[in-house]
């Protein structure tokens, strides 16, 4: 996607405090761990990779959790897994609100812990639970899918970035220990267009992005994707929805001829009713990435 230039070089930066002070804590915190359970959202699985994530776990066993499974279509999926697959890669997909393939995340995530416990029996060492950490960007459903493991509300999880500020362990089973980690993010976003996808998701501050011109981006990405692969997205979303057909403006016009068909010219509103619905699930299941070809 060509990012209109209007969108200033950095337009996106987000690092705050609390954010670089968990990293050092969760550097620490990884010495303790067996596996690594990395939470990514599912319709941006690889803007919401972290680049410091394959040094952090060094040779520890990593299970890779693609969340919100319901806001991509079972062909996109599809896609993924035998993407990842070819990268070397089991992805699992979960819904962690709704508690879709959790059972099967922590089953991996013991799994891992058995061969460990082998080794240290193997070593006259009394076998102990599996320590697991959570780690992900902000508001990928890392605290929602801890909540799903333990069976019970345990971290607070809100659909807001930075809710989790402290590193702390919660034990799921006699078998298995979870650290919950505050979200993590590259001090420098290098690439804006990832950056620009995780605004529209929500996976980034509010006060890091413009509402507008993130909504504008939205609808040129969605052009593009739909110009690409037609038929792995829901048929016309935002004509069906808002009565208004995308395909022929920029997102910026578009979404000024949207503001005055339905909020008295209101752009910044319109923006906000926009990027809420697409989060929301309400334009369908649109996924804003799909496997390098």
């Amino acid at each position: 996607m060509a990012i209109n230039q209007n969108y200033k070089l950095n337009l996106i930066q987000w690092y705050p405090g609390h954010i670089a002070k968990a990293e050092k804590a969760l550097q620490e915190q990884l010495k303790l761990v067996d596996v690594v359970l990395e939470v990514r959202d599912a319709r941006i699985p690889l803007a919401t990779y972290h680049p410091q994530i394959p040094k952090w776990v060094g040779n520890k066993k990593r299970v890779l959790v693609l969340n919100r499974l319901d806001m991509i279509s079972p062909q996109v999926r599809q896609l993924w897994t035998d993407w990842f697959k070819s990268q070397g890669e089991v992805p699992y997909f979960t819904n962690a609100q709704q508690g879709q393939g959790v059972a099967a995340v922590s089953k991996a995530a013991q799994a891992a812990g058995v061969e460990i416990n082998q080794r240290r029996r193997d070593r006259g060492m009394l076998p102990r639970p599996v320590r697991a950490v959570v780690i992900g960007f902000p508001n990928v459903g890392k605290s929602a899918l801890i909540n799903r493991l333990v069976g019970k509300r345990v971290v607070e999880s809100a659909a807001r970035p930075g809710v989790t500020r402290q590193l702390r362990w919660v034990r799921i089973s006699q078998d298995l220990e979870l650290l919950d980690a505050p979200g993590v993010i590259p001090a420098k976003l290098e690439d804006q267009e990832a950056g620009l996808k995780l605004a529209i998701c929500d996976d980034i501050g509010e006060a890091a992005y413009d509402n507008q011109l993130i909504a504008a981006a939205f609808v040129d990405l969605l052009n593009d994707l739909y110009y690409r692969a037609p038929d792995l997205l829901p048929k016309n979303p935002l004509r069906s929805r808002y009565q208004l057909d995308p395909t022929s403006s920029t997102g910026e016009s578009y979404l000024h001829e949207l503001a005055e068909l339905r909020n008295k010219g209101d752009v910044e509103r319109t923006a906000r009713q926009l990027l809420t619905d697409f989060r929301k699930g309400l334009l369908g299941t649109i996924p804003l990435e799909l496997p390098p070809i």
